[in-house]
């Protein structure tokens, strides 16, 4: 019978020898970064996040900390310019006082199927796909635009992802 040979992992030395993990420590007191630690000590980034994870070391970022990140993170989510296209549909739909129109019910007198579905017509689906009284609104829709004006009321809220963020 032929001797075995002792695999790879059997003859590595351990990653995280006990000097190792006290020098992550002392580093991670220090105030280093992880890629500043897995420098020194050897080994890769995630390594040392890895094992920080492990030992459940974590920094609590301070006040200030967080006010900078939090108003990083604001600036680059900021809402960006609205496409002409969408401004001027917005406009359409509220009136350029940006507040919405009163609401009036949407007429379901011109509801078609997908065959009778054509380019200006309302392309809101109606009850669930498959069943037999699925449809489409097919009321008359602006010219470049998908839905209906009590539809797009429904589909396209301005501001509503900005209120959603900061709310």
């Amino acid at each position: 019978m032929p001797a075995l040979s002792p695999t790879p992992s059997q003859t590595a030395s351990p990653t995280w020898t006990d000097e190792r993990i006290e020098l992550l420590k002392r580093h991670f007191d220090a105030g280093l970064s992880c890629r500043e630690i897995a420098a020194d000590i050897g080994v890769s980034r995630n390594a040392v996040i890895g094992k920080l994870s492990r030992l459940n070391l974590t920094r609590g970022r301070t006040v200030d900390e967080r006010k900078v990140h939090d108003r990083g993170f604001a600036s680059a989510r900021a809402p960006k310019a609205v496409p002409r296209l969408q401004y001027e549909m917005l406009a359409t739909i509220y009136g350029e006082t940006g507040m919405p129109v009163v609401a009036e019910p949407i007429d379901d007198g011109n509801r078609c199927s997908l065959l009778e579905l054509s380019e200006n017509r309302c392309r809101w689906p109606i009850s669930t796909p498959g069943e037999d009284d699925f449809c489409f609104c097919g009321n008359a829709a602006p010219e470049g635009q998908s839905y209906c004006a009590g539809h797009s009321r429904l589909a396209y809220r301005p501001n509503s992802r900005t209120r959603a963020i900061s709310g």
